[in-house]
């Protein structure tokens, strides 16, 4: 017989500081810029922690959170920053 149950995606463990990238990074991975702005977004850090954590500035990080907004993690990727600039912005949420 047939399992007939709902398919639920698991619930992503919640980042820690612990799962981030530790404060001395200098080389700036998608993942890593990708695991900064989640915990900004989730309270693990606040925007001041992040940057000073990470010798980030305010309008680095931001354009970090809105690329990745719009682009997904691939939007935080150096090689297509000029590309992504210059694209209209995904619509909806």
């Amino acid at each position: 017989m047939r399992d007939t149950t709902t398919n639920v995606r698991p619930i992503a463990k919640r980042i820690s500081l612990n799962d981030l990238p530790p404060p001395n990074t200098r080389r700036w991975v998608i993942r890593r810029k990708a695991q900064v702005v989640e915990a900004v977004r989730t309270g693990v850090l606040s925007l001041d922690e992040a940057c000073n954590r990470y010798s980030l500035s305010i309008e680095e990080f931001l354009s970090w959170q809105r690329l990745f907004d719009s682009h997904g993690v691939h939007g935080l990727r150096v090689t297509r920053l000029q590309e992504y600039r210059n694209s209209p912005q995904k619509s909806g949420g």
